[in-house]
């Protein structure tokens, strides 16, 4: 008998599923097709790497952590007019050798001239005989203010006083390092040179530095010129600091340091000046204006004449450079030569406007 009640159909266990499968689906088509419609819009833009995909720069400046790259030593694009200027000022000069070396550190760029002959030294070899020195000071082998004892076979006449002294005198390492560059001192020279094991040991470790033509055959002032190097590899030893590849940061700055007292700056610094139209008694100052500093060291033994340098540019750039000249004694074509090649760099790499 009816209860006068409308009876209750009985569910289906399917239905919930079956709605919550159906709206699924219906979602995924709408975003499927909103994606697509996007890609097809943004694809042209991808390609362009304008929206949110990061250009890969072969030759980057700034560092992953936001700030400047240390650059590298790797010729990249060769400056073909300035190498040629280099060439044209050389065949000038009847009865003279030239040699030069530049790289601008952050993009590569160089010029060369002659750059792997192996030329007389001279105080050029200076350079690399520091960064020798910070590495073993940089690595613990050597104390910073370790005594050096002169004994008479390292006393070398001509630049510098400590080869005045009394033998048995000592000097502390970083005086001995800072007046080896300050003042050219040749007995403090020797004295690095000793520390670091003598001239064969020394030699070994410019060949593992990559300097093939750098080599120490006699203490210094070797006025006859068996020293040698060429300005491929004093520019390198200068860029292996810089870029960080062969010192920490405090040893580099350090080199750097001991590098900006060197007292002769009539060569790079003052060609650099003079090719941008001026001259002066004081050249790294002059340069200052044009936002131009230069770290450098010379050599002259008379018969060869060498400077090698970092360059710091106006915008913010880098360059090291080389320049090596042997010729007659005392001949002012070597040292005129050497600042003709600077200014022609000057040239190159300073916007005066």
């Amino acid at each position: 008998m009816s209860s006068g009640r409308p009876t209750r159909s009985r569910s289906n266990p399917w239905a919930q599923p079956l709605l919550l499968l159906l709206r699924l689906l219906v979602m995924g088509v709408g975003l499927g097709v909103i994606v697509g419609t996007g890609l097809k819009v943004l694809a042209p833009r991808l390609a362009q790497g304008s929206v949110g995909v990061p250009k890969v720069d072969p030759n980057p400046r700034v560092a992953p952590s936001g700030g400047l790259s240390s650059g590298r030593f790797e010729p990249r694009r060769e400056l073909s007019s300035l190498s040629q200027t280099w060439k044209t000022l050389a065949a000038a000069q009847k009865g003279l050798t030239a040699s030069g070396f530049l790289l601008v550190l952050d993009d590569g760029r160089y010029a060369q001239l002659q750059p792997d002959i192996p030329l007389p030294a001279a105080s050029a070899i200076k350079t690399p005989i520091l960064l020798a020195a910070l590495e073993d000071f940089d690595s613990g082998k050597l104390r910073w203010n370790e005594p050096l004892r002169l004994t008479k076979e390292l006393m070398g006449g001509g630049a510098g006083w400590m080869g005045a002294k009394p033998a048995g005198s000592r000097f502390p390492f970083y005086e001995a390092a800072t007046e080896m560059i300050r003042v050219s001192d040749n007995t403090a020279t020797n004295l690095l040179i000793k520390r670091l094991g003598g001239k064969t040991a020394i030699n070994t470790r410019f060949q593992l530095l990559g300097l093939p033509s750098t080599v120490v055959k006699n203490w210094l002032p070797d006025l006859d010129g068996t020293n040698t190097t060429s300005s491929r590899d004093l520019a390198k030893t200068i860029a292996l600091v810089d870029t960080g590849e062969k010192l920490s940061p405090r040893a580099r700055d350090l080199f750097r340091e001991i590098l900006s007292h060197s007292k002769t700056n009539t060569l790079i610094p003052l060609g650099l000046l003079m090719g941008l139209g001026k001259d002066a008694a004081d050249p790294d100052s002059e340069l200052q204006p044009f936002g131009v500093t230069v770290y450098n060291k010379t050599g002259d033994i008379g018969i060869a004449y060498a400077d090698a340098a970092l360059i710091e540019l106006p915008n913010g750039q880098r360059a090291v450079a080389a320049f090596m000249v042997k010729g007659p004694f005392n001949d002012p074509r070597s040292a005129d030569l050497i600042r003709s090649m600077s200014g022609a760099v000057a040239k190159a790499l300073v916007d005066r406007r």
